[in-house]
């Protein structure tokens, strides 16, 4: 959030609608998780053995192809990167309606699974983006998701619940959800930036696979699983990789240096980029980002950037962030 910009309650619905970058209008009836084909997968393979598998998750409203300029990066680095379209988004049938955390949860695990049949003999990691990050910790804290991979990413958390949430903002998400769970908000008129790159920006409102227009009781469900993401944080194991923008007008900054504080996992690595937005895979310094993540998969401890802190350590200002990474 820029300086002298305070969060509105009447804000609440508009911003949670901006999750990952803008909230399809119109949508099909729903369909029931177990009458839906698998989510559709996409994916970026190297032309050998890869060296690891990431399995990513896209954040609220996007879908897998979030993922499309990082996953051709890092298979030119003997990286395979999986991401699908969770439920209620992309191109699954159901689009436009929140298929309830536990259909969330339950298909990760199913793709996790899919991917070390896939590569039995590689590293298995997770990336989730935003909302994909809720998924991840709440995921990774239960038994059917405990150990199923080596290390996990959270990119831009959203864990915006919990004690970080407004009773104010609750209160009126509840109301609505009582009286009209079916409309329809857009978050227009919000002046707030997912990320720096224009380009994004632009292809993001032209897409017809980003929800333009949130139901009420969709955001309903993304405040639920919030919540139990954030109940979850103790339960999560290492290797953990944070990755937090200073600029991030999505997620408070400071509901995602609680998550850190509340994080046991052992070994865990923060990395506060100070020129990244919401989007952090998508901003304009995408490439430091992609860096840090291909070489903490790899077991490098100082990470390109040079802004990586164990999750307990003490927290760099700002402008001493900028000058070690030279900008």
């Amino acid at each position: 959030m820029r300086p002298g910009r305070r969060r509105r309650p009447g804000a609440l619905a508009g911003t949670l609608a901006l999750l990952v970058a803008g909230c399809a209008a119109g949508a099909p009836a729903p369909v029931p998780p177990d009458a839906a084909p698998p989510p559709p997968v996409r994916t970026w393979v190297p032309d050998g053995p890869p060296a690891a598998v990431i399995v990513a998750l896209h954040g609220f409203n996007d879908y897998g192809a979030a993922f499309a300029g990082f996953g051709a990066y890092a298979a030119k680095r003997r990286i395979a990167v999986r991401a699908y379209d969770q439920r209620g988004f992309g191109s699954n049938p159901d689009a436009g309606f929140w298929p309830g955390t536990e259909v969330l949860v339950g298909d990760l695990v199913e793709a996790l699974k899919a991917a070390r049949a896939a590569h039995p003999a590689a590293p298995l990691f997770v990336l989730g983006e935003s909302m994909g990050a809720a998924v991840t910790i709440t995921t990774l804290a239960g038994s059917a998701g405990r150990r199923l991979v080596d290390g996990a990413i959270l990119s831009a958390p959203a864990v915006w619940g919990g004690d970080q949430l407004n009773p104010l903002y609750r209160a009126v998400l509840w109301t609505a959800n009582q009286v009209a769970p079916g409309y329809r908000l857009t978050g227009e008129g919000l002046d707030v930036r997912p990320t720096d790159n224009r380009e994004v920006l632009i292809a993001l409102g032209q897409d017809p696979l980003v929800i333009k227009a949130t139901r009420v009781d969709a955001i309903a469900g993304l405040v639920d699983l919030m919540d139990r993401a954030v109940a979850s944080v103790p339960e999560v194991d290492g290797p953990l990789l944070i990755l937090k923008g200073v600029h991030d007008e999505i997620v408070p900054p400071k509901s995602q240096e609680a998550l850190v504080a509340r994080l046991t996992a052992e070994p865990c690595t923060v990395v506060t980029y100070t020129e990244g937005y919401h989007l952090l895979l998508r901003d304009l310094q995408r490439e430091v980002v992609w860096r840090d993540i291909l070489a903490w998969i790899d077991g490098v401890r100082d990470l390109p950037s040079g802004l990586a802190e164990p999750c307990g350590g003490a927290t760099r200002s700002a402008a001493g962030d900028a000058s070690r990474a030279g900008s």
